[in-house]
C-alpha cells in the first residue's frame, strides 16, 4: 500500500509514542498531533487496512512488522535530516520543521549521500578531538 505524507506522519507518531511510552492509544496520537479523535481514528483504520498497524483487545495500537520497518525508516530519515541541517547552521526549530517535510520526499540516493556526509563529519570530528587531547 502506498502511504501518503499524512499516513507516514501518523505512522511515525505511533512509532515515537511507542518508544516513549510503550503503550499507545488513538487519543495519544490525537493529542500529540493536535488533530481530532475522529480524524485519527480514520487514519488508524487506513493504516490497519494497509497492514501497518493493529489494535489489541484493549484498543492499544501496535505496529506490524511492516509498519515498524516503515516507521523506523521515516524516523531515521527525520533524525538524520535534523542532524544534517543543524550541522550546516540551521536552527534546531527550523531543522525539525523542515525535516518533517523533507523526510517524505527525499530519494533513497539523497538519503544515503547525506548519511555518508554525516558519517564523514563524525569521523573528522572524532579525529580532531583525538588530536586535541594529545
Amino acid at each position: 500500500m502506498l502511504l501518503k505524507e499524512s499516513g507516514e506522519m501518523y505512522l511515525e507518531t505511533v512509532y515515537i509514542l511507542l518508544q516513549e511510552r510503550g503503550a499507545v492509544r488513538s487519543v495519544d496520537v490525537a493529542k500529540r498531533m493536535g488533530f481530532s479523535g475522529a480524524s485519527v481514528c480514520r487514519a488508524m483504520r487506513i493504516l490497519q487496512d494497509g497492514g501497518y498497524l493493529r489494535q489489541d483487545k484493549n484498543k492499544r495500537l501496535l505496529l506490524t512488522e511492516a509498519g515498524e520497518a516503515r516507521a523506523r525508516k521515516l524516523y531515521e530519515r527525520h533524525e538524520l535530516l535534523i542532524s544534517f541541517l543543524t550541522a550546516i547552521g540551521v536552527s534546531e526549530a527550523a531543522a525539525s520543521a523542515d525535516a518533517c517535510k523533507l523526510e517524505h520526499y527525499m530519494s533513497e540516493e539523497t538519503f544515503r549521500a547525506i548519511r555518508r556526509q554525516m558519517e564523514a563529519l563524525k569521523k573528522k570530528d572524532a579525529a580532531g578531538a583525538a588530536d586535541l587531547s594529545r
